[in-house]
């Protein structure tokens, strides 16, 4: 085998591992661990993500991608009270928003 031969099959490995390699990459647009955890009927549950808050007259709830104003129920909560960066729920849980790493 000429020695280009030999110097491309290497490279052709080298490309083709860090193909291979890459696939056992983690998306990092994917939710955090704990976003999906498994009850004790093997069933699949979502705990629940605040993602944003609108403050207005009557605020609004971003929680799991779907919108809530107080009053309404999420995983069989009710929202008692909708913060600057924090929602209440009627059973003791308090959801908050990932702080920015720039905010001081």
């Amino acid at each position: 085998m000429s020695q280009n031969k030999l110097i491309l099959l290497v490279l052709g490995l080298c490309v083709f591992s860090g193909f291979a390699s890459a696939k056992s990459l983690r998306d990092p647009t994917l939710p955090g661990q704990g976003y999906v955890t498994a009850s004790s009927g093997g069933e699949r549950v979502e705990s629940l993500v605040l993602n944003s808050i609108v403050k207005s007259a009557s605020p609004h709830a971003v929680i799991n991608n779907q919108i809530f104003s107080v009053g309404e129920r999420v995983d069989g909560a009710r929202i008692e009270y909708i913060g600057k960066s924090y929602v209440n729920l009627s059973d003791g849980r308090k959801l908050k928003l990932f702080q920015s790493i720039t905010e001081r």
